[in-house]
């Protein structure tokens, strides 16, 4: 095993769209794939937003156990570039206030499934991910050694959040989406962009320095 410190976590906030294999229940057991926006939750895990319409739901509801692939390959390069496969099984969430306003930083354009009222969020349980960077950066890992220090408050998330985009005006070609003690994600003239820490920050005070520096 040899991958960069951090990779696939900061791999799954550059990511804006995943794919998703659920197991097909016509014709039963085969991988059943598709495409879909994602937003990673405080523990970085994707969390989705899916119709109960939807063929994905319904196969979620049969059998939760899922794999999901994001790729981050900005030349074009898929092979060169890079992806991480995670394994294990989607769970419903409640669409409270928190998970609602997080999910619609990163993706506003949610905003109209919303008020249909049949789509509900779903979050991943990690079990193993695979992580590929590159010739001689690969290995798996198993979900727990993601991120072993506890994840940002909500509150404290979105404090940091309501200073910083406050501090960009609404002037400003970037916005701030969201902090983890690992990095930032802002959208740029309508690009994600993930900004890595030097080092995980594990209070507001050096948090907030660290935005200093990257925003």
């Amino acid at each position: 095993m040899n991958i960069p410190a951090h990779a696939p976590l900061h791999l799954l906030h550059t990511a804006a769209v995943g794919t998703l294999a659920t197991h097909a229940r016509q014709p039963e057991g085969f991988p059943y794939p598709s495409m879909l926006p994602f937003a990673p939750d405080a523990r970085h895990r994707p969390t989705i937003l899916i119709s109960r319409l939807a063929e994905h739901t319904h196969n979620l509801h049969a059998d939760p156990r899922a794999g999901f692939l994001a790729v981050d390959a900005p030349d074009g390069d898929v092979l060169g570039g890079q992806r991480v496969t995670l394994l294990g099984t989607f769970e419903p969430v409640d669409p409270t206030a928190e998970v609602v306003r997080r999910y619609l930083r990163y993706h506003p354009d949610a905003e109209r499934y919303l008020v249909l009222g049949d789509f509900s969020f779903w979050t991943m349980k990690l079990e193993r991910l695979r992580y590929i960077g590159g010739f001689g950066a690969m290995g798996w890992l198993d979900g727990a050694e993601l991120d072993p220090l506890p994840p940002l408050a909500a509150e404290e998330e979105n404090a940091l959040v309501e200073e910083f985009d406050a501090r960009l005006g609404t002037a400003s070609a970037a916005k701030l989406l969201g902090v983890d003690r690992y990095g930032a994600d802002l959208k740029r003239d309508g690009t994600r962009l993930r900004i890595p820490f030097d080092s995980a920050r594990s209070s507001p005070e050096t948090l907030r320095a660290a935005l200093e520096v990257c925003i």
